[in-house]
């Protein structure tokens, strides 16, 4: 798939999520496969203020790795300055967020609020395009609509093309059903279809395994799937999609090792890359996400946020991760409050 100048080999993105794709996060999926990825969404009026805690989530990826910055806004002076920013540390495109359902944005009429107003939306399209240089795509991510009553991807998705958008991602969801219900694929079809072809227009909903990989490909004719949730403790699917897409056989789950080997990476990342309160917050949600489905794995969760330090979580984590591998049965393990 081509993004403008971007060549991106692997038809599958990660998604940009708030207080999830951090660098470590990103690291691990990029280490896993993943075509692209795309930094957590950034309000474009802290990062002009100057607001060290959206300021210090502006990060490039490691080793020169391909990466997109997503900015969300409605002032043309804070989308301005946060496209340079962005492009400052390297970033190779530049996302809008115009789907984003959260009240604290909508209420700021950013977001998926602008999907209400095109021409307003178009607007900043524009003058992203004119704050960064001409071989930084700009891109925009967006919902099927506000509501039911006003699903308007199709037509919102080509004036965003015809400002000069050079990607276009939908989520088949309106703004009022958040996270719930299903992602309605056939709004994805309409969007793909009613684009121009040289203009990729990638899905994104519900796909959380190869299965929902394909149905979301093959039901869309999408150019790309980006996956977002499903991504949480499960990198390995980008491996296995990469694999399958290159005409490999699928290496199929992880084992248990395999898993344990992940997470211990992924909390390497945060200790290097973190700091101060938030690492131990950083490193619980890990052990939720890497635990996911095994045994005793809610007891465990539990354990995790009754310690205070983020060295008494990571011992938690070892001694939880090695009765499992030794005991490989059925039970709870007795794992420590503390270290």
């Amino acid at each position: 798939m081509e993004i403008g100048p971007i060549k991106v080999d692997t038809p599958v993105l990660l998604a940009p999520m708030a207080a999830v794709t951090d660098l470590p996060f990103r690291t691990i999926c990029e280490e896993f496969g993943v075509g692209i990825t795309v930094t957590e969404f950034l309000s474009a009026h802290a990062l002009h203020a100057g607001a060290k805690k959206t300021v210090d989530k502006l990060t490039p990826s490691l080793n020169g790795r391909q990466f997109g910055v997503q900015i969300f806004g409605r002032e043309d002076d804070a989308m301005t300055h946060a496209a340079k920013m962005a492009v400052d540390i390297g970033a190779c495109l530049v996302d809008i967020n115009m789907g984003c359902p959260a009240k604290r944005v909508t209420a700021g009429a950013c977001g998926s609020a602008l999907m209400r107003e095109p021409e307003l939306a178009a607007h900043l399209v524009k003058v992203v395009i004119n704050a960064v240089p001409s071989h930084i795509p700009v891109t925009v991510k967006h919902r099927a609509g506000w509501d039911m009553q006003s699903i308007n991807s199709p037509e919102f998705a080509c004036a965003m093309v015809e400002a000069g958008a050079k990607m276009i991602t939908v989520h088949g969801r309106t703004r009022s059903q958040g996270y719930s219900g299903v992602a309605d694929l056939e709004i994805i079809r309409k969007t793909r279809e009613a684009v121009p072809k040289h203009i990729p227009v990638v899905g994104n909903g519900d796909v959380v395994d190869v299965d929902g990989y394909f149905r979301m490909m093959e039901h869309t004719g999408a150019d790309a799937v980006m996956i977002g949730r499903g991504a949480r403790g499960n990198p390995w699917l980008f491996h296995r999609l990469k694999q399958i897409i290159d005409g490999n056989d699928d290496p199929g789950e992880p084992t248990l090792e395999e898993r344990i080997n992940v997470f211990k990476r992924h909390i390497d990342l945060m200790a290097e890359h973190k700091a101060g309160p938030r690492l131990i917050h950083e490193i619980r949600k890990a052990c939720a996400w890497y635990a996911r489905g095994l045994h005793g794995c809610n007891t465990f969760r539990q354990k995790v946020w009754q310690l205070e330090t983020a060295e008494e979580v990571v011992e938690c984590a070892k001694e939880y991760f090695d009765w499992l591998l030794k005991k490989g049965s059925r039970g709870i393990p007795n794992i420590p409050t503390a270290a």
